[in-house]
């Protein structure tokens, strides 16, 4: 399930004590495969990321079932996003102003504003995302801050062997993984980038260390804060509200009230993010002529996929209609069941792609100029491809608890399956 930053810690020490012992794992998980992924940029020439990969390294069949998951999944997680985001905006609106705002009245907004950026070109919400992310980033370094000046103790037990095996360990290597998703707009959006081949390399690392490194500070300083005995337990009666309580707690209690703000922004933020890859998947399927042409017309003003993004706004608009109309709940149904959905389809995309990059390095002819360098790739890509593999099954293994139960299990099963299926059948000019 898409997070942001703040639930994310709360939601790995829920089910593992040690939650920074998962973000390790997944953090050399991604460095290795980045490896493969930043190595094989300057062979992408295009906007498809996971799609593109995919088709090169392991045919083109297998690339378009790729390109159908990406698209589903994507547009699962930002409409749970806007779901999740109508219930916390409302929740918040509420507690100001003691009026109740029904979620879907809020969600509509958001798609009103999501659509509005995402027609415009990137510059804009590159600012509106670079500033949220600045935000949310602050307010976890001030809580980090603030626990160290409060005099907790910064207990070593988290580290011991022990800890590190307790409580379900694989969930918490899925939670601190799905802390990640996102990172591949390094690659998503080369086509907006100066100089491709060297700058998305060099986000893709930037970005999974820096998340990895701040997550992993985080986690630990969370624990003292809390304490290592009431960690786990805090975080499993109010995983929405045990960050928001400690920053009040170790700063001072306007800090409480920021973070709430925060994490309604930041979910904000993801939902932008998430219509902004809808929108690039689609603009490279019209481009190469899998999905009608044009949809990669680009705007004469703003030089931006917007057409491909008015179809991303009217989809999300419909399915969250839809949703609401079934009377699903906006959270222990539509968010629940969609972001649990959409992220396994992530994984499964993540992990053919690994295995894309050995496949295409393997077809390359090996000169002097890149022996070396190209064993690392191979031998990256292929641990990470294994890494990603595991946590795919615990993916698969939790599926019931993610999406809500083994009947919506098998269903969701159903329909990515499908959708991968129904892809690969798609006709390609490219």
């Amino acid at each position: 399930m898409s997070r942001t930053r703040l639930q994310v810690l709360t939601r790995m020490l829920g089910v593992h004590r040690t939650g920074f012992t998962a973000i390790a794992a997944a953090t050399a998980i991604l460095l290795l495969f980045s490896v493969g992924y930043a190595w094989m940029t300057p062979h992408v020439p295009d906007a498809g990321a996971f799609y593109s990969y995919v088709d090169r390294g392991l045919g083109r069949r297998l690339g378009l079932g790729t390109a159908s998951i990406a698209l589903l999944s994507y547009v699962l997680l930002t409409v749970s996003m806007t779901s999740y985001l109508g219930v916390q905006a409302g929740n918040l609106f509420e507690l100001w102003t003691g009026m109740q705002v029904p979620w879907w009245l809020i969600s509509a907004l958001m798609i009103a504003i999501v659509g509005f950026l995402g027609y415009r070109n990137i510059d804009l919400s590159a600012k509106v995302l670079g500033v949220v992310l600045v935000l949310e980033v602050v307010a976890v370094i001030v809580i980090d801050v603030g626990v160290l000046a409060s005099g907790r103790e910064l207990t070593t037990l988290p580290f011991s062997v022990s800890e590190a095996v307790s409580g379900t360990p694989g969930l918490g290597l899925l939670f601190a993984f799905l802390g990640f998703f996102g990172f591949e707009a390094t690659a998503v959006f080369r086509n907006e980038a100066r100089d491709p081949e060297r700058t998305v390399p060099r986000a893709t690392y930037i970005a999974v260390i820096a998340v990895g490194a701040l997550y992993f500070v985080s986690s630990w300083l969370v624990i003292a804060g809390l304490g290592a005995d009431n960690a786990v337990a805090l975080s499993n009666e109010d995983p929405a509200g045990v960050v928001v309580g400690l920053a009040g707690d170790v700063v001072a209690p306007i800090m409480a009230d920021i973070v709430q703000v925060l994490v309604v922004t930041s979910m904000f933020a993801r939902m932008l993010a998430f219509h902004n890859i809808v929108t690039r998947y689609l603009f490279t399927l019209g481009e190469r002529d899998v999905l009608p042409r044009t949809l990669a017309a680009m705007h004469p003003k703003h030089s931006a996929p917007s057409r491909a993004s008015l179809w991303v706004t009217i989809i999300t608009a419909v399915v969250v209609v839809v949703s609401a109309l079934a009377q699903l709940d906006p959270v222990l149904q539509i968010y629940t069941w969609y972001s649990g959905a959409g992220a396994v389809g992530v994984v499964v995309m993540m992990t053919l792609a690994s295995f894309a990059v050995v496949a295409f390095r393997a077809r390359l002819k090996r000169d002097a100029a890149e022996g070396t360098a190209s064993s690392w790739v191979t031998v990256a890509s292929l641990a990470g491809g294994i890494g990603l593999v595991l946590v795919l099954i615990i993916a698969i293994w939790n599926f019931p608890f993610l999406v809500g139960g083994v009947i919506a299990a098998i269903i969701w099963g159903a329909v990515l399956a499908g959708f991968f299926a129904v892809g690969m059948l798609l006709p390609s000019k490219r």
